[in-house]
């Protein structure tokens, strides 16, 4: 259960089909705790998970498993970029 609601909180492309409506709960979810709030403002935070979602959409479902490999090897270099974009673009005062 916990792994599921991982998955499904960061958009990852497993098991995507009717889950936009959990998905966005999740997200709703998150924002109602204030998770991150004192770095990033709600728009930028919905934002954050709209490009985890993008990524996740690019999952090559009826691929080979020679594409799957270039999308994992895509979307693992990419998660680096993102997060630095991310935690480089913060109100946060070191």
């Amino acid at each position: 259960m916990l792994t599921d609601f991982m998955d499904n909180l960061s958009h990852r492309s497993w098991k995507r089909e009717g889950r936009d409506g959990a998905k966005a709960h999740l997200v709703d979810y998150f924002l109602a705790h204030r998770y991150g709030r004192e770095h990033y403002t709600e728009e930028e935070i919905r934002i954050m998970f709209r490009e985890l979602d993008a990524l996740g959409l690019l999952f090559p479902h009826n691929g080979g498993i020679e594409l799957i490999d270039h999308y994992v090897a895509f979307r693992d270099s990419h998660y680096p970029y993102w997060f630095d974009k991310w935690f480089n673009k913060s109100r946060r005062q070191l």
